[in-house]
């Protein structure tokens, strides 16, 4: 059953098997609609706007960016077991509520705002907890499990060979997950390509990501960040390189997951795109957060231990995987 929530209206839908949708739009303003599905698995939700400035792109569902977007509309379809949706159990409902959010730009007219999404349904007499194992290479800092790995073409499952051809695209993905953590944005600050799987020294390195977050393969490749699923997520197309050719190659990175709220110049993914130069990827209106990617990138902040709150660093190794000769 499809549900409309208009504008200053509380709507309370039965959906299919005893599936309840509540869309609490009482404060929502009249520039806007939104309308939402209550899936068996999933939500969909429409979000119409009206304002001729407004951005639909910086909506956010949870922690999950839109599926797709234009000048007026943002679409949202997402699993009820990603965005941190919250679950609860309470009585013979199983209840799950999230946050749809609008992330003003700090030059912004449009303001910054929250509506409150929840479907509640029956819960199912044999419902338990699902577990779910992990695709990629998992490690655990704190109550944050950081996981990264290879990935197919598409980046629907992990990559089927480690072996890729000179000049084809290596599809990396790496996400956090964060059940008991305020929502955070995943950053990948630094990554090189090494022989070994450990760094030393001495060891040759080949550079990927530096000075904070600068994509520096996009300068000359096709390498690019890819557009965000999520905010706790971020994929990487990187095109292979002609160092350490036929040998196994170690790619070292250090993610950080950091407030969404707190982006600057040490805090960005930034690419190289022909034709317009370095774009930061979460929002193209704070680019200039990647002018330093062509010198050196400072924060202007005073760093505290205060600050340090804000997010958590971990270093990662993918690999190995062989880059090979065409000719071979």
């Amino acid at each position: 059953m499809h549900c409309v929530s208009g504008k200053h209206s509380v709507m309370m839908v039965s959906f299919g098997q005893g599936a309840l949708l509540l869309s609490l739009a009482a404060a929502m303003a009249v520039y806007a609609d939104m309308k939402v599905d209550c899936g068996p698995d999933f939500v969909t939700l429409m979000w119409t706007e009206s304002r001729p400035q407004a951005d639909t792109s910086l909506l956010r569902l949870g922690n999950c960016f839109p599926t797709s977007f234009s000048a007026g509309e943002a679409y949202f379809y997402v699993d009820l077991t990603d965005c941190n949706f919250r679950r609860l159990v309470t009585g013979d409902a199983l209840v799950y509520s999230n946050d749809l959010t609008y992330v003003a730009s700090a030059d912004s007219y449009n303001l910054a705002f929250t509506h409150p999404v929840v479907c509640a349904y029956d819960r199912p007499k044999d419902w338990y907890a699902t577990i779910y194992d992990p695709v990629f290479k998992t490690y655990s800092l704190g109550d944050l499990q950081f996981n990264i790995g290879l990935m197919n073409d598409d980046f629907s499952g992990p990559a089927e060979s480690t072996r890729f051809p000179l000049g084809s695209i290596i599809p990396i993905m790496a996400s956090v997950v964060q059940e008991t953590h305020q929502p955070l944005l995943l950053l990948l600050e630094e990554c090189v390509a090494a022989t070994t799987p450990e760094l030393y020294p001495e060891s040759t390195i080949y550079p990927i990501i530096s000075n904070k977050g600068c994509l520096l393969e996009s300068v000359s490749s096709r390498s690019k960040f890819e557009p965000r699923q999520k905010s706790s997520e971020i994929r990487l197309s990187l095109q292979t390189f002609t160092f350490a050719m036929g040998e196994e190659v170690f790619i070292h990175c250090k993610l950080l997951a950091w407030d969404p709220n707190g982006l600057d110049s040490t805090k960005k993914a930034c690419h190289f795109v022909e034709g317009h130069g370095w774009e930061l990827l979460d929002n193209l209106a704070q680019s200039n957060l990647c002018d330093c990617c062509e010198s050196k990138c400072k924060s202007r902040r005073q760093r505290s231990v205060a600050s340090e709150k804000h997010g958590m660093v971990h270093k990662a190794v993918i690999g190995p995987c062989t880059i090979t000769d065409l000719n071979s």
